[in-house]
């Protein structure tokens, strides 16, 4: 199961986070995110949480923050049911639009990314600091689908 969630949710994001990445985001900063209106978060669970999308849509584009899964559950579709519960979440938000950074090390994430129709859109260089120095980000955007009338 997908659900919204909001600022009461940041501990538990900050938790997730800090599972799925070796440089976690603090609770204090998913609750200043949440506090703004263009942003939202989608929390996966079956019996415990599973892992989390944040992503804000403003002015017809919309931008994915942070995808985190726990590493037990990955490799079972959550990832991609979460970015593509983003991505109806903006469009309804009234977005056409919607985009990523990615680092250029980070394989399974770019193939995800890429089979769910996200295309290179540039590069930030040296934009991640790395154990074995900076690394590049990858910018990926894809139009959103608009539904049929």
């Amino acid at each position: 199961m997908i659900e919204a969630v909001g600022t009461e949710a940041a501990a538990l994001l900050a938790a997730l986070h800090a599972r799925a990445f070796d440089k976690p985001w603090a609770e204090a900063e998913f609750a200043k995110l949440l506090d703004n209106a263009a942003v939202f978060a989608l929390l996966a669970r079956t019996s415990a949480p599973q892992g989390f999308v944040l992503a804000w849509a403003a002015a017809g584009d919309a931008e994915l923050l942070t995808v985190a899964v726990v590493p037990e559950a990955r490799r079972r579709g959550i990832g991609a049911s979460l970015v593509t519960a983003a991505g109806v979440a903006a469009l309804v938000r009234g977005a056409s639009h919607m985009h990523l950074e990615v680092g250029e090390d980070n394989a399974a994430a770019r193939a995800l990314y890429a089979k769910l129709g996200y295309e290179e859109a540039g590069r930030r260089h040296a934009y991640y600091a790395g154990e074995g120095g900076a690394v590049d980000a990858v910018v990926m955007r894809r139009a959103l689908p608009r539904p049929v009338v």
